[in-house]
């Protein structure tokens, strides 16, 4: 019975991915998400119900339209599968929790909005940003901890200042948004984990890209996937982070 649940979970995620996908297309050509059929980006075909079967169209189509043949981006495949998988994930660290599932469920979706879109389109979109951060404070209210607030006033602020010291060379108003986002759904220590993790993760690909030439040292790489990535780890593993780094310098240094 419980693997019959979470294949249960993990087919509704994919059902979730697929929507997201629409999502993240339908901001950049501003289209309603609402109405209007799913089509194809290329040739604007109506696509049936089985071409939008989540992963199985995919690949029975071979990663191709069925009406132009044009190839079908990746991405499709891998969000419905990411989204999948963290469901399955969220589920299995909150259930029977109802209410703080589906709240975890709700934010990591929009979060993985957040990641692709940003990492496609160098923009944090404010449709999705702002809708979290009405979430996450209706969210605080009904838990009556406010706390987090403060968390993310500090995060922002200190986006802010790295946005106005470097006259926006480093950072965006979008990283601004999304560190406020941040810190209303983890708190204190959970932002300052994910902070951590952010810049050392970005550091460290902006180092092997440069090397291995995709970037230069003044190309421009989007910082909102790593914020999320980081912000998705901080979620569940925060405290369990902050032990070891603790253990880690007695272990060093003491």
């Amino acid at each position: 019975m419980p693997y019959l649940i979470y294949l249960v979970v993990f087919l509704f995620g994919l059902v979730v991915g697929s929507f997201l996908n629409v999502v993240i297309c339908r901001l950049k050509t501003k289209e309603t998400v609402i109405t209007g059929r799913s089509h194809c980006p290329q040739c604007r075909a109506v696509l049936k119900w089985h071409d939008l079967i989540p992963v199985f169209s995919f690949l029975i189509q071979k990663a191709k339209c069925r009406y132009c043949q044009k190839k079908i981006s990746w991405q499709y495949l891998l969000v419905e599968i990411a989204t999948g998988l963290l469901f399955i994930f969220i589920f299995n660290q909150l259930y029977p929790d109802y209410i703080n599932l589906i709240y975890y469920l709700i934010v990591s979706s929009l979060l993985l909005v957040i990641f692709v879109y940003d990492l496609k389109h160098y923009i944090i979109p404010d449709k999705i940003v702002f809708p979290g951060i009405a979430l996450a404070l209706l969210y605080l209210v009904y838990t009556q901890s406010l706390s987090p607030i403060w968390a993310g006033l500090g995060a922002s602020g200190f986006f802010l200042a790295l946005v106005l010291v470097s006259k926006g060379r480093w950072m965006g108003l979008g990283d601004v948004k999304l560190a406020f986002f941040m810190g209303l759904i983890l708190d204190w220590p959970g932002i300052l984990v994910a902070l951590f993790l952010s810049f050392f993760s970005g550091a460290i690909i902006g180092l092997i890209l440069i090397g291995f030439k995709k970037k230069g040292f003044k190309s421009e790489i989007p910082f909102g996937p790593f914020l999320v990535g980081s912000t998705l780890i901080a979620m569940f593993y925060s405290q369990q982070l902050i032990s070891w780094y603790q253990s880690l310098w007695i272990t060093l240094f003491l």
